[in-house]
């Protein structure tokens, strides 16, 4: 009953939110939501899953270790979503772990400059493509620098799906990413808007925004975890087209819409 609930709740959401939406949901491995899930889109700030998991891999294969450092000068910082460009000074010698927790807790765009000192970005895609990951790329603009790139909901979905059954990364790094992405000081402007505590940390989301010429951008993808810990839903929940092109908080219809969905999502775990 909670499966079907989704499924109209779904249909009902997108069209309070207007927009074009794009998604994928699955619940104990069977696929409850299927919307244009094949369209390549731009992922935005979703698409760092893709390009930690790039590291992890290399990490995994003994080609980068987690406590290696770089160091991170004024060159490197990016302004927008995270927490590096608030410093009035830079300098910092950083770990890639601590590089990737800045990517994915707070979604930090200099790290994503980082990690492309770390692992060029035509390696990172070689690797996505190792993985069977025909549409996520990021976008090279240099030999170490690059945009996030595009992808689809079926791919982010699958992305998901495959580390949080350890088909993706070794265990020490589906652990760590999996951590990070649960953390408690992360996103809770979407699925996680409303549930407790106890709740919030059974669920490890991504989430991406961003505007263009066609108006707002609102993705979000994760994992919601049964009270046992076990894996329950599964979600990639992308929009464009959005109108509100200001509002990046949980007021905006998209991120509305997926607080909506999130709690629907965690009473059918």
């Amino acid at each position: 009953m909670s499966v079907m609930r989704l499924r109209r709740a779904y249909e009902r959401q997108r069209a309070l939110a207007g927009g074009d939406w794009h998604a994928r949901v699955s619940v104990g491995g069977s696929v409850v939501v299927e919307d244009d899930d094949e369209r390549v889109i731009k992922g935005y700030s979703v698409q760092k899953l893709a390009v930690a998991v790039a590291l992890l891999d290399k990490s995994d294969r003994g080609g980068l270790d987690l406590a290696d450092r770089v160091r991170l000068g004024p060159g490197d910082v990016l302004g927008g979503s995270g927490l590096y460009h608030l410093q009035p000074v830079w300098g910092d010698e950083l770990t890639v772990a601590g590089v990737l927790t800045a990517l994915l807790l707070v979604s930090d765009n200099t790290a994503v400059r980082l990690c492309g000192r770390l692992v060029p970005p035509a390696e990172i895609n070689e690797i996505l493509a190792a993985k069977g990951f025909v549409h996520t790329r990021v976008e090279p603009v240099g030999p170490s620098r690059f945009f996030l790139g595009d992808t689809t909901a079926r791919e982010t979905h699958d992305l998901l799906a495959r580390l949080v059954t350890g088909a993706l990364l070794a265990p020490a790094s589906t652990s760590f990413l999996l951590g990070v992405l649960r953390g408690a000081a992360g996103y809770h402007d979407g699925v996680r808007h409303n549930m407790s505590s106890a709740e919030r940390a059974r669920v490890a989301t991504k989430h991406g925004a961003d505007r263009d010429d066609r108006g707002a951008a609102r993705h979000e993808a994760g994992i919601v975890f049964t009270p046992g810990g076990h894996p329950g839903a599964v979600y990639a929940l992308f929009a464009d087209g959005l109108s509100d092109e200001d509002d990046y908080g949980p007021t905006h219809p998209a991120a509305a819409a997926h607080a909506r969905l999130g709690q629907i999502m965690l009473e059918c775990c």
